[in-house]
């Protein structure tokens, strides 16, 4: 059976996204992992299924490139908004995108019937170490020691709908690829964890780069942006309810951290359309 996809990608974090509004993906965590090699199969960081939903006008499922499935993924779900206005013909600037880590609201930037960003309500950020799940012994993880392959780093932790690693170390002078599995598999993270790699180049800019859990070094990770502003909003490092810009090997992001919630601005962009075999 022959089944359409749409190849897209939020400034490089890219994802193999299906129509599901009919029928969904009988197995999507297989589909994950076969399709996302980017030698023998189209090539992505996972495949995203965009579905019915009974509350809202879409529901996202996420599952990265090992086939684990996502709660939440920043990048994707801007994906989703200009899928559902441009294909689906959704013809709202507020969409709402079911997720497992709850309803998110999407405002749409659109020109000429085409999305040139969205920007997402991403709800608060969780800093309670047993919510994000981190097994710390404080009220808060923020700024506290965390050795990682037998040296002590300065970490804090947030979840955004999934557990993150923030670590104020030059992004471009470490061995990501040795250090980013090692902070993924460490035991304090019951769940597994992203790990963000951060520079403060300016008092609201950051540079990142990010190791995500299930699919390894990618060029952005939405999430991961909002857990570094927020990061370096708690240690002093950027300011609150101003827009920090993040920026990442695809691209930046702009991240705003207030008492109410985090806002994420991003663009979304198709790459191609093809079919492939199931």
């Amino acid at each position: 059976m022959l089944k359409k996809f749409y190849k897209m990608h939020g400034i490089g974090n890219d994802y193999i996204y299906f129509d599901c509004f009919g029928e969904e993906l009988t197995d999507p965590r297989g589909a994950a992992v076969t399709l996302s090699d980017r030698h023998f199969s189209v090539g992505g960081d996972g495949v995203v299924m965009i579905c019915k939903s009974d509350c809202a006008d879409a529901k996202m499922r996420m599952f990265n490139a090992d086939g684990s499935e996502g709660k939440m993924c920043g990048n994707a779900i801007r994906c989703v908004g200009k899928f559902l206005y441009e294909i689906k013909g959704v013809k709202k600037t507020v969409l709402t995108v079911e997720t497992l880590s709850g309803i998110k609201t999407l405002a749409l930037n659109v020109s000429g019937e085409k999305v040139l960003s969205v920007t997402v309500d991403m709800g608060r950020a969780e800093l309670c170490p047993s919510e994000i799940p981190a097994r710390l012994d404080f009220p808060r993880a923020v700024g506290v020691p965390l050795t990682v392959g037998g040296r002590e780093y300065c970490v804090t932790c947030v979840s955004m709908g999934n557990p993150h690693c923030v670590v104020f170390e030059d992004p471009d002078a470490l061995e990501i690829e040795r250090v980013g599995p090692l902070f993924e598999n460490h035991p304090v993270f019951p769940e597994r964890v992203n790990t963000e790699f951060v520079k403060v180049t300016g008092r609201n800019k950051l540079k990142m780069r990010v190791w995500e859990r299930g699919s390894g070094e990618t060029l952005a990770c939405g999430t991961g942006a909002c857990a570094s502003a927020v990061a370096a909003v708690l240690n002093g490092l950027c300011d609150k309810n101003a827009e920090i810009t993040v920026c990442l090997r695809g691209g930046d992001l702009i991240v705003k951290y207030t008492d109410e919630a985090v806002f994420m601005t991003g663009g979304a962009e198709f790459a191609f359309v093809g079919e492939v075999e199931f």
